[in-house]
């Protein structure tokens, strides 16, 4: 099994959560973010006063696959969380890390090994 960690523009966030649940995968977890990266932060104005945002807004998915699920669901990914037809700075990062272990505190089952397939 795989965790995929998808850190996308808010904007984006249902359009992908729909597109994941066309692929079946309904269990996600969803937190906000504010990261820095290239996009450098941007110029705001408030009640007339220019200002710098330097930590941007993002949403962070969290998805939990086995093996045969992970490279559509990356493609899914990548290709709904694009803003334009080629994609920009800022329009995220996902990470594909192994899942060693998952323990299920609602059964109390105890520690199991995850099983691919």
């Amino acid at each position: 099994m795989r965790v995929i960690v998808a850190i996308i523009q808010p904007t984006k966030l249902s359009v992908v959560r729909d597109a994941l649940r066309a692929l079946e995968i309904d269990d996600i977890t969803v937190c906000d973010a504010m990261g820095y990266g290239r996009q450098r932060g941007q110029i705001a104005i408030f009640r007339g006063n220019e200002y710098k945002v330097d930590l941007l807004r993002k949403v962070v998915i969290e998805v939990l696959v086995h093996e045969d699920q992970l490279e559509p669901v990356l493609d899914t990914i990548r290709q709904h969380a694009l803003t334009g037809s080629t994609g920009q700075i800022g329009d995220g990062k996902v990470f594909v890390l192994p899942v060693a272990e998952v323990i299920d505190i609602a059964t109390a089952s105890g520690r199991y090994q995850p099983v691919d397939g």
